[in-house]
């Protein structure tokens, strides 16, 4: 059964043009027609390592916990950073374990600093397979999701395979990123099926042809495709994510996320 969540990035993008908090994002989010959020951990506001009454929170607004998003100034690719990231996600992973079926998503490995790209990849790989295994012990999946933001070691095709030959995917998942893989000029179908036992959950966005983000549906990507290819996915747990970058959402979150909500209505059955 395919559910539709909404990723609070669409706020989180905005900056210091922002002044709401967590509980304006699940009143939009929840009007906006969908059952579940990802929320960042910049987002998450007053409920940080609050999970009983974000769970209350949620439940009032009819709402699944999807994902717990987070990141690091470190990109995840920086040796010394290692132990101050792990104990961070041990936290994460201790508030995600309040939510059942919930996922940690880490963000994308990023270059902080010159050096080989091949041991930026073995550190970004050593702390991913390590959260993995803290996420097995807390009963946690624990899923990387790729960006193709400024500095990515995971924006194309081959370092997408450079990355997943280093992560055991006993221990890591995958949150494939329609609107990132696009902008990373690869055949999206093709790299959605090679790693497909990997994926755990789908990020939904668009992008017109020149890798601009655009509104689901006015873009280049083949949604009807995508979920199909992922919907077969072994472990694929039926949330699809949506989330919004582009200009309209920048000048009315809300609104651009009922309407994309909307689209999928009409895409997908």
């Amino acid at each position: 059964m395919l559910k539709a969540g909404c990723q609070t990035y669409t706020w989180e993008m905005l900056g210091d043009r922002w002044t709401g908090d967590a509980d304006d994002l699940l009143r939009a989010i929840a009007a906006g027609g969908y059952a579940g959020i990802e929320i960042t951990d910049t987002m998450i506001g007053h409920y940080a390592d609050r999970p009983g009454p974000f769970a209350d929170a949620l439940a009032r607004h009819g709402l699944t916990l999807v994902a717990f998003a987070c990141g690091s100034d470190s990109g995840f690719t920086e040796p010394d950073a290692f132990d101050a990231d792990l104990a961070a996600i041990e936290r994460a992973l201790g508030f995600v374990a309040h939510f059942p079926g919930a996922l940690l998503s880490l963000g994308s490995a990023t270059v902080m600093s010159p050096g080989p790209a091949a041991d930026k990849f073995a550190a970004a790989a050593r702390l991913y397979n390590a959260a993995g295994e803290k996420g097995r012990r807390a009963g946690v999946d624990v899923a990387v999701h790729p960006s193709s933001h400024h500095n990515t070691l995971l924006g194309t095709r081959e370092e997408y395979d450079t990355m997943m030959a280093l992560l055991d995917p006993a221990l890591v998942g995958w949150v494939p990123d329609t609107g990132h893989i696009l902008r990373g000029h690869q055949d999206i179908l093709d790299t959605l099926r090679t790693y497909s036992d990997r994926i755990r959950y789908l990020h939904l966005k668009d992008v017109d042809a020149a890798g601009h983000w655009a509104m689901l549906g006015d873009g280049v990507c083949d949604v009807p495709a995508v979920v199909d290819v992922v919907a077969a996915a072994p472990n694929f747990n039926g949330w699809l994510v949506l989330e919004e970058e582009s200009e309209v959402a920048a000048a009315d979150p809300a609104a651009a996320v009922r309407r994309n909500r909307e689209t999928l209505r009409s895409l997908v059955a």
